[in-house]
């Protein structure tokens, strides 16, 4: 299968007062066309700055692109003018971003906001774009799209207006869309109505999808493949059947102990991951996972390891994957 876009030993980092904060070191994945990937790690773990990156959305400065190739359609987008993707942006890759309530403009109506795109990417005249907005509108489930055309953001409720982050996003009809936490402060029902969305929207329209989360719940309804992210470097990545099924690195366990199971006959208290990530102005040379490790063994404390082949797709980046390391039991 091909791959629409892949990302190539990506580094990140931003400058501060105090310091050089790292937020992505060395991170690869692919995504194969027509499939869900998604990014997978608890808060400040690199996901929405990978997210960004892939879309050139970081300010530089405090921004910095250290190193690595972003590959769309074969093309490295690190080294694409700020003109150049103007044209990508809206128009082959598309972004639902995080907030709903912060990325619509309040001083704009909902069909302004819709038609922007079409009308610089498609060219479409203002009674095509008008026509295409209120079929986005049905297709995404707004109810009477002929009159939410014309109303403002703070006349839908949360729900509603990530509906329309979604039309926004498929106006120009991208090849590949980044959703950076769709379901975010979102109930439980219109979570799931968001996600059967999305999944219906792919059918029907062949999109690829990049889904930035940290809901395991939402990747096992929705994704096929997996990128687990920790502290700003990929600990393991593989199928979802792979990854959930017969989890290696530790914090990948570590993230599926900590999440309810209604598959089990008997309840069972979760299990939290004790300790707070590493500071990233001053990262470890070794394991970034090593001081909140049960399994932690000398070598992680000053070396890194290297991500290993466990079968299929499936890879972990974990010394314990070493042919020389302990059976653990």
């Amino acid at each position: 299968m091909s791959t629409i876009i892949e990302v190539k030993n990506l580094a990140v980092s931003f400058h501060t007062y105090g310091g050089e904060v790292q937020a992505v070191r060395g991170v690869s994945f692919s995504v194969p066309r027509g499939s869900t990937v998604a990014i997978v790690g608890e808060s400040g773990c690199g996901k929405s700055v990978t997210a960004k990156a892939m879309m050139q959305l970081l300010s530089c400065p405090p921004a910095e692109y250290k190193g690595g190739e972003i590959l769309f359609n074969g093309e490295d987008i690190l080294q694409k003018t700020e003109r150049q993707m103007e044209r990508i942006r809206g128009n082959e890759m598309g972004m639902i971003f995080q907030d709903p309530m912060t990325s619509l403009n309040p001083t704009l109506t909902i069909g302004r906001q819709i038609t922007e795109g079409m009308m610089k990417h498609r060219a479409f005249n203002g009674k095509e774009a008008k026509e295409e907005a209120i079929q986005l509108l049905h297709l995404v489930g707004i109810p009477q799209p002929e009159q939410r055309f014309d109303q403002y953001p703070h006349e839908f409720s949360g729900g509603m207006r990530q509906r329309v982050m979604i039309a926004i996003s498929l106006a120009c009809q991208p090849e590949l869309l980044i959703a950076d936490e769709p379901t975010t402060a979102l109930d439980v029902t219109i979570q799931a109505q968001i996600l059967q969305l999305l999944k219906k929207l792919q059918e029907e329209m062949g999109t690829s999808i990049l889904l930035i989360t940290h809901d395991l719940g939402v990747v096992a309804e929705t994704c096929d493949y997996v990128v687990v992210m920790y502290a700003g470097v990929v600990v393991e990545s593989g199928t979802a059947e792979e990854i959930f099924a017969n989890a290696q690195h530790p914090y990948t366990k570590g993230l599926l102990q900590s999440i309810p199971r209604l598959d089990q006959q008997r309840a069972q208290a979760l299990r939290p991951i004790i300790g707070s990530p590493p500071d990233l102005m001053d990262p470890s040379p070794g394991c970034p996972f090593y001081a909140r490790c049960e399994q932690a063994m000398r070598i992680c404390k000053n070396h890194h390891p290297t991500l290993e082949h466990v079968n299929g797709e499936h890879y972990s980046s974990c010394w314990l994957r070493h042919p020389m390391a302990q059976v653990v039991r």
